[in-house]
């Protein structure tokens, strides 16, 4: 899949800049600069990918999600030595007196989740469940967000904490494609946030619902990068032409 969008015609940027109060972020390159971009890393947590873990226990697949965290550390550590701000994005849906699971929830839950959210805890703060996956967690500086839904704007701080940091794009990382990252990909969009979901930084549970996230963004939402093009950006000499500490 093409990581970039067709390039528009100069009439039509000219155009469309014309519209705005602050000129288009029209390239791969310009969206993504160090400076107003976060890498956001979403539900990396032992639930969601490890082999004992909830969807491991439902029988559902877990490989590319396995094979995604692999390739994922790179993308983050270039991105914290370009001075990308990093988000760690985390749900805890079980608590104690199940707080945060509303009727709507719980039926979606009794008709597909075989026993999770209902007799089997999900993501229950400080328990291994709820972890974070193998080597993938937040470092020292790096943002942490704690939702309650698959939005991750929903009922968080984290538009807050994005603006305050001066963000324009937003970089999605992490599982389910189709699901969490996809719902906080659109909902960062309708916020007027530029938006990349990383082709290969992100999976599902079936690659054609993987693959048909990646369509629906790149059509409506944003752009869809690989790993290999944003660490190629992301070099850390770029640091020095526009990274958070350099503030260029």
């Amino acid at each position: 899949m093409p990581a970039e969008p067709s390039m528009a015609s100069p009439e039509d940027l000219e155009a469309a800049n014309r519209l705005t109060h602050r000129e288009i972020l029209a390239s791969l390159d310009e969206k993504v600069r160090p400076a107003h971009t976060a890498l956001l890393v979403i539900d990396m947590q032992n639930d969601f990918c490890a082999d004992g873990g909830l969807v491991s226990k439902d029988g559902r697949d877990i490989s590319e999600a396995q094979a995604m965290a692999r390739r994922l550390p790179r993308l983050i550590d270039t991105a914290r030595a370009a001075g990308v701000l990093a988000v760690f994005v985390r749900c805890e849906y079980s608590s104690e007196g199940n707080a945060f699971l509303s009727d709507v929830w719980l039926e979606q839950a009794v008709r597909e989740r075989k026993g999770g959210f209902t007799r089997i805890p999900v993501c229950a703060r400080e328990s291994w469940e709820g972890d974070w996956y193998a080597d993938i967690r937040p470092a020292q500086g790096d943002l942490i967000v704690v939702k309650h839904r698959y939005d991750a704007f929903q009922g968080t701080n984290l538009d807050l904490l994005l603006r305050s940091h001066g963000i324009r794009t937003l970089v999605l990382t992490g599982v389910v494609t189709n699901v969490c990252v996809e719902t906080t990909a659109r909902a960062g969009f309708v916020r007027d946030y530029y938006i990349a979901v990383v082709e290969d930084g992100c999976a599902a549970y079936l690659p054609e619902d993987h693959m048909q996230t990646l369509r629906n963004v790149r059509r409506f939402f944003g752009i869809v990068p690989t790993i290999d093009q944003l660490c190629a950006l992301w070099a850390p000499t770029q640091r020095a032409m526009g990274g958070r500490d350099g503030k260029a």
